[in-house]
């Protein structure tokens, strides 16, 4: 396991994931925009919250990053495969478990219980994501393929 390489790899593959996404976003693939959605737990204002966003993502993919590392150590070996099967299960638990949570922890994201009468900017995810887009599963679980993969790729170098 390259050890020494894991925060840098963090980085690269998490660089990709969110290219990708804002790739998805401008070719109206998908309405998320996780830098705003992120920023927003920070700053009401929404250029200021694209780059605060932005870079708790890049923090939060470190984290990931470090935790495939640890799951590709136990396992002894790092192949591309073995990260996506990781981004599946990262992204199987971001769609139908976190995201769901989190209008219940962000101060500017509406609840499904909220109404016209919520002050909140950012309507909530909902399952899967779904109130962004009917292809934003699809693009998540995409690009969550894309990270592991990346990250298989680039970990298994001894």
């Amino acid at each position: 396991m390259d050890w020494a390489g894991w925060a840098l790899f963090g980085v690269v593959a998490t660089a990709a994931l969110t290219a990708a996404m804002i790739t998805a976003q401008l070719a109206g693939l998908t309405r998320v925009d996780l830098p705003l959605i992120l920023g927003t737990l920070v700053t009401e204002d929404p250029d200021r919250a694209r780059i605060a966003g932005f870079l708790i993502h890049l923090l939060a993919g470190q984290g990931f990053a470090l935790g495939y590392a640890a799951t590709f150590a136990l396992l002894g070996r790092a192949t591309w495969w073995l990260g996506a099967l990781l981004g599946v299960l990262h992204v199987g638990i971001s769609l139908t478990v976190l995201l769901p949570l989190l209008p219940g922890v962000h101060p500017r994201m509406a609840s499904a219980r909220a109404g016209p009468a919520s002050t909140a900017v950012l309507e909530p995810p909902g399952l899967l994501a779904l109130n962004y887009g009917v292809q934003t599963p699809l693009v998540t679980v995409a690009v969550h393929i894309l990270y592991g993969t990346v990250l298989g790729l680039l970990l298994q170098a001894r």
